[in-house]
């Protein structure tokens, strides 16, 4: 069998010593322009989830109880999320980068789209709330592929030196489709009350946007090529009949164990710090408002698009063990300061410049794709990108939420103590892959 190593020796030598080029900038453009669509359409159903609760369960239902219902359906989102990514990856790893790319952003377009359509309760009754789980589960299994996928094919893409600029690159527009997300409801709020939400049907405006943009985007992706390294192994031997997760499993474990590791330390600071303290924070201080929270929120998600660019960037000059222990410093540092400043309610200023430093950390999250994806060799690298990603996204990302918010009442700091701890095994980690090195593919 053709070795990893050869393959990608093979597709990438001609390009080691190249800039980006227009088309490198043109397929970094459109992957960055769709995951940050994937994003902004997984995300706005939180931010209408009032609006949701009110339309989509019967009115005599208690207040919890759709509120729980509501809140669960936009959890089996996260929980479709692994098994979309890995029927995805291995379909990716079987016929092509390319196919699965521009499904992953149709399956999320579409639901998105109709969620915009969708009948409410006192139209079609159960069918609605069941509908909307459905398509719930599609935009979940969408995103468990889209992130995945477009830092395969980007990395594929890309001159090897330049690899972990273009990973930073495609997380900062992920992150940026939280922000799109952030702006539209502020937007909304501003102009309409919640309750022009629920009788004019504002509330369906955002999903309409985000479905046809995809759409948009979809049609623009049909003019990208098929990765260089699978082309090669077409070329070479066509896809391997094996399953590639079966590989991942059996001979790669100690990239998998590594990848789960920093994929935890990526939830970590995205959850905690980016979506869960601005609504923490002013019921735990009772000084801070939300509204100025909220605008803390919006310039810290900017400054973490900046700083995925300075990390990838990073990265490729010096390594990601040095850019991944850095950056763990850096937010251990500025979120210890931010959190201290929001909780002694000193002054609005410096909350704000805490709290941009401490984002501008959280580009942490811009190296961690980049060192995965160069872990795993051209066979199996969808599939072991998107299992180790998607599984240790769906364990941490959903664990976090609930033991925080359990703990938080003894220990205050807790967000803190949780920070530090996986800063702390940014750092070592980093220092292993310093002073040892891991094997690398691309």
């Amino acid at each position: 069998m053709t070795t990893a190593t050869t393959i990608e020796a093979e597709a990438k030598t001609p390009d080691e010593t190249r800039r980006l080029s227009a088309e490198d900038a043109k397929i970094l453009g459109l992957s960055a322009l769709g995951g940050a669509l994937e994003f902004y359409d997984f995300v706005i159903y939180v931010f209408f989830a009032s609006a949701v609760q009110t339309l989509f369960f019967p009115a005599n239902m208690p207040g919890w109880l759709s509120m729980l219902q509501t809140f669960g359906i936009f959890a089996m989102g996260y929980l479709a999320r692994p098994l979309g990514g890995i029927v995805m990856a291995h379909f990716g790893d079987m016929i092509g980068r390319k196919k699965m790319f521009m499904f992953s952003i149709l399956l999320m377009a579409l639901p998105t789209l109709l969620i915009g359509l969708l009948p409410t309760y006192a139209t079609i009754g159960y069918a609605a709330p069941v509908l909307l789980l459905i398509f719930r589960v599609c935009q979940g299994a969408a995103i468990g592929g889209e992130a995945p996928g477009a830092w395969v094919f980007v990395a594929e893409h890309a001159p090897k030196r330049h690899v972990a600029l273009a990973c930073g690159a495609l997380s900062c527009g992920l992150v940026f489709g939280i922000l799109m997300g952030s702006i539209v409801v502020v937007i909304c709020d501003a102009i309409y009350s919640h309750a022009d939400q629920i009788t004019l049907g504002i509330w369906r405006y955002p999903f309409l946007l985000g479905g046809v943009l995809g759409l948009v985007t979809l049609w623009l992706r049909r003019y990208l090529q098929e990765t260089p390294v699978f082309a090669r192994i077409q070329a070479r031997k066509g896809a391997d009949k094996r399953l590639p997760l079966k590989e991942v499993l059996a001979k790669h474990g100690k990239a998998v164990g590594l990848s789960m590791l920093v994929t935890w330390m990526l939830t970590g600071v995205v959850v905690v710090i980016l979506l869960m303290l601005p609504n923490m924070l002013p019921r735990l201080t009772h000084t801070l408002s939300d509204g100025t929270m909220h605008l803390a929120n919006m310039v810290a998600i900017i400054m973490t698009c900046i700083g995925c660019l300075m990390s990838g960037f990073m990265a490729d000059r010096v390594g990601e063990g040095r850019a991944l222990a850095t950056f763990s410093v850096g937010v251990a540092v500025t979120f210890t300061a931010f959190y201290a400043t929001a909780m002694s309610g000193y002054s609005d200023t410096l909350l704000f410049v805490t709290y941009a430093l401490t984002g501008f950390f959280v580009g942490i999250i811009g190296v961690i794709p980049a060192l995965i994806v160069r872990i795993f060799p051209a066979e199996i690298r969808f599939s072991g990108v998107s299992f180790s990603y998607n599984v240790a996204y769906a364990v941490f990302g959903g664990a976090t939420p609930i033991l925080l918010t359990m703990v938080i009442t003894k220990m205050t700091w807790a967000p803190v103590v949780y920070i530090c701890a996986l800063s702390l095994m940014g750092i070592v980690i980093g220092a292993v892959l310093t002073r040892q090195g891991v094997r690398r593919y691309i």
